[in-house]
């Protein structure tokens, strides 16, 4: 069980997990809030939400960016860092304007990943991609996200 409902999520991961078959979250399935004050704890809560709920095993992510001038920010609360309901765009303005005229744009693009067996054991990782936010966002996709320079 992926607990997740993003559809491009799940096909990535069943790429990236080949010999799993990942299944979404069921309509039903209400996953926590994400306002832990860790990726960690924000991808286990809903883990353990998506396995509690389902009884199978389950598999759960949260991540963004840290800005190591703005303390970490803004960290778990990414997604929503200009508002509950700003866009992509939004968030990114909003943490460009922060960093403005700072020397240190170091950032890392952060990734959690939890995991809660059918014994409701749980394990979680993360990893992190270093690099400096650039000072106008550039490049294209689906989705604008700040683009971090590799050191």
């Amino acid at each position: 069980m992926l607990a997740t409902r993003n559809e491009h999520k799940l096909r990535e991961l069943q790429e990236i997990l080949e010999s799993v078959e990942l299944v979404p979250l069921p309509p039903d399935v209400e996953l926590p809030p994400e306002d832990a004050d860790t990726f960690a704890d924000n991808a286990l809560g809903k883990a353990r939400a998506a396995h509690v709920a389902t009884g199978m095993r389950a598999i759960a992510d949260d991540s963004g960016i840290a800005a190591r001038a703005l303390g970490g920010r803004p960290g778990p609360r990414s997604a929503r860092y200009a508002g509950p309901d700003a866009t992509d765009e939004e968030n990114l303005n909003r943490l460009l304007s922060e960093l403005a005229g700072k020397e240190d744009r170091s950032v890392a693009y952060v990734c959690a990943l939890a995991y809660v067996d059918a014994e409701g054991r749980e394990q979680t990782v993360e990893g992190r991609c270093e690099g400096a936010l650039a000072e106008v966002p550039r490049g294209t996709g689906i989705r604008l996200r700040p683009r971090v320079r590799p050191r």
